[in-house]
């Protein structure tokens, strides 16, 4: 009996098991192997491996062999749209593959996280954020009219903005833009708002592309930085995305490239 095991494994070793199909189509056989792989991209995306979920896959793999061979049949691979679009999907594929793989060999560590964390809260941890007014007119003159007015105390801030601002949005609000970072406007702005201080009233108006501004900073505080758990997944898709982006200019930088003229 020992000895009819032995033979009978040998052969097992001898004679690789072939595909198993788990169905046919016009004799087209859907592998088993086939079907695994097509429930693991399922996964990968969140699904559940459940007898359900294998049936149902079984199903749309029947479907689409079904669809497949009647185009086939009626030439349609030989289409010079469906053969370019095929290749183009083929292209998708094999470029999307390579830089999974590329992601694979080259995982973003902790450390990695950690250091552009740290470089980045550096950079931002002391951003701040103001609380403005603001009067918006046509010309430069009317702005220092109002300018001066407001500073011999004439009239208030509100109120010169609710009476002489073209800005739809804030003047009946007397002026009010609330709180936000300087980079929520045009950079002429921007910077005179970041020269300011608490209470500050420009001396002078800033043009911009809309017209003369008179600028009132009401309050600053500190724009909270989030902590490094709250960033992580963001930092490391932003990573993730910055090193595909080198990776696709090296490969551009090492090809061998020549453009003809055009036709």
């Amino acid at each position: 009996m020992k000895r009819i095991a032995v033979a009978a494994l040998a052969c097992t070793l001898a004679f690789p098991v072939l595909a198993k199909d788990i169905a046919t189509v016009n004799g087209q056989g859907i592998s088993q192997e086939n079907l695994d792989q097509f429930v693991s991209l399922l996964i990968e995306q969140g699904a559940q491996d459940t007898p359900q979920l294998r049936d149902q896959v079984k199903q749309e793999m029947i479907s689409r062999l079904v669809a497949v061979q009647a185009a086939e049949k009626a030439g349609l691979q030989k289409e010079p749209a469906i053969r370019l679009e095929t290749e183009l999907a083929s292209q998708g594929i094999l470029v999307r593959a390579l830089m999974n793989q590329y992601l694979k060999d080259h995982p973003i560590t902790e450390a990695d996280l950690q250091k552009e964390y740290d470089t980045i809260k550096a950079e931002q941890g002391n951003r701040k954020e103001y609380k403005l007014r603001h009067i918006l007119v046509k010309a430069e003159d009317d702005a220092k009219s109002l300018i001066q007015a407001i500073k011999d105390k004439k009239i208030s801030f509100e109120d010169a903005a609710k009476k002489d601002s073209i800005d739809p949005g804030s003047g009946q609000k007397g002026g009010e833009l609330g709180w936000g970072p300087s980079s929520n406007y045009v950079p002429e702005f921007a910077a005179a708002v970041e020269s300011m201080n608490k209470g500050d009233l420009t001396s002078a108006p800033v043009q911009t592309q809309f017209g003369w501004h008179v600028i009132q900073v009401e309050d600053t505080r500190p724009v909270a930085f989030p902590s490094f758990e709250d960033a992580r997944p963001q930092l490391e898709e932003m990573m993730r995305q910055s090193a595909l982006a080198q990776y696709q200019k090296d490969l551009m930088e090492s090809a061998k490239i020549v453009e003809m003229p055009a036709q």
